[in-house]
């Protein structure tokens, strides 16, 4: 109920007021069964934006700390978080990556929708980041379809650093869905999970506008670039932060 309420009486009004969301393709969102919406990640509003313009209910991965916080505030992020449906997951153990997988194929076996962002953080500068492969073990191991979201304009809502909500367009871009069947039975294999992910950031890409950077935006951020050091444009493959802090970080799969 609590969900609806946010969605229609107490936030929907207000995001609708500032952003005027419109959005394309949502002939491509089944209207019932299990699908991965994948989408780019520019801002805290892109958990409230897209279940805004969707009419299916959508559940998304969020970490353990917004339970288990203290005081009034957290309180209130441990009530909000719970009533609409939110899954937590513990990402600072050694089994951080298959606790999300097991949290993400649980609400899919119910024949829900499940929202996750590749990324594992939101971008840093505006481009897309290169993808963490736990989405791809989550699609094999489901044998749902994967669905591109593109999220275009929420950080001029929402800029990073900011707690001010600004008045600007939204547009939300839902791609066709993606059928990985033909890598049945291949889970667990990092380069056919490495191509599953790198297919549905080329996907959003395409929809999203974005420039492209090959590596893991918590990363870049950890590593923040100086005057000496400006940030890469295209890099090999690295090994991941282990710090992010952000909402539904979905780690990569370890195997081999």
């Amino acid at each position: 109920m609590w969900y609806w309420l946010f969605k229609y009486v107490f936030l929907g009004p207000v995001l609708w007021a500032l952003g005027r969301p419109t959005v394309e393709g949502t002939e491509n969102i089944p209207a019932e069964g299990g699908a991965i919406l994948a989408s780019n990640h520019q801002a805290v509003l892109d958990s409230f934006f897209l279940p805004l313009r969707v009419p299916r209910r959508i559940t998304f991965l969020a970490k353990s700390e917004y339970f288990t916080g203290t005081g009034l505030k957290g309180a209130f992020q441990r009530w909000f978080f719970s009533v609409v449906g939110q899954v937590p997951i513990d990402r600072t153990g050694a089994d951080a990556a298959q606790d999300a997988l097991n949290a993400g194929l649980r609400v899919l076996s119910q024949g829900k929708l499940l929202g996750i962002y590749p990324e594992g953080t939101r971008s840093p500068d505006g481009r897309l980041y290169k993808g963490k492969t736990g989405l791809a073990r989550m699609a094999l191991e489901s044998g749902v379809k994967v669905i591109p979201v593109a999220m275009i304009g929420t950080e001029k809502v929402n800029p990073i650093g900011s707690r001010v909500w600004r008045p600007a367009k939204v547009t939300i871009r839902v791609g066709e869905p993606i059928d990985f069947s033909r890598f049945e039975g291949m889970g667990g294999n990092r380069f056919v999970e490495r191509a599953v992910t790198d297919e549905v950031m080329y996907k959003l890409m395409k929809l999203s506008g974005q420039e492209y950077v090959d590596i893991y935006a918590a990363t870049l951020k950890k590593k923040a670039p100086t005057a000496d050091a400006p940030a890469p444009t295209a890099v090999a493959d690295v090994t991941p932060a282990s710090d992010v802090t952000d909402v539904t970080r979905l780690p990569d799969t370890r195997a081999s």
